[in-house]
């Protein structure tokens, strides 16, 4: 009963159009099958899709840093868990931010905040978070990201290793315990809706 309210609460999930499109907003879900440790079981929000290449970051990869310990200052800011999410594998070192809007906040002519898509943007952590608090329900810090060079992601997609869905502005903020994975598949049409069925297998080492 639950995943039939959650269709309904969620409209735009409900049908896949036929051929997918990488936009920024897009979720990338990794295939059953994509088996290496670094995407395995992943979602990955796309922050920009270009001829020149793309870039995102992996919402469900929790770190055992917190954002106190790097990034005191946005602590207070952070959605629960305040730890930092590994975002991918390029540039660990570096932070990107991003947060969810507030319903009906006008984020014009706003320093420090770029627009993704829909409630979704992007932060710079060089701004005081303190101007930035108004308008955003929370944020999410993530060390480093996920990239792809010009026509990688489009082979990849190819070989079917990613389902390309549409994002709701509550993935970025997901809690930790949720598997962000599975709900995303569940909120798919058939057949896709039965993938978030599949076994969690034991990776060995």
């Amino acid at each position: 009963m639950a995943d039939v309210a959650q269709h309904q609460d969620e409209p735009e999930d409900r049908t896949a159009p036929s051929t997918p499109r990488v936009r920024a907003g897009s979720l990338l879900v990794s295939a059953t099958d994509l088996t290496e440790p670094t995407f395995r079981r992943t979602v990955v929000y796309i922050i920009e899709h270009t001829d020149a290449g793309s870039f995102g970051v992996v919402l469900n990869r929790i770190s055992d840093t917190s954002v106190d310990a790097m990034l005191p200052q946005w602590s207070w800011l952070a959605a629960e868990p305040k730890t930092l999410f590994v975002g991918g594998p390029v540039h660990r070192s570096s932070a990107l931010c991003l947060g969810t809007l507030r319903v009906g906040a006008d984020i014009t002519d706003v320093p420090g905040i770029r627009h993704v898509d829909g409630r979704v943007v992007m932060i710079d952590l060089d701004v005081d978070p303190g101007h930035i608090a108004h308008y955003v329900e929370g944020v999410r810090i993530f060390a480093g990201y996920a990239g792809w060079s010009a026509g990688q992601l489009d082979g990849e997609l190819r070989n079917d290793d990613w389902m390309v869905v549409s994002a709701l502005p509550t993935d970025v903020l997901a809690p930790a315990h949720l598997d962000v994975w599975a709900r995303v598949l569940r909120r798919q049409p058939l057949p896709m809706a039965l993938l978030a069925t599949h076994p969690i297998e034991v990776e060995r080492n």
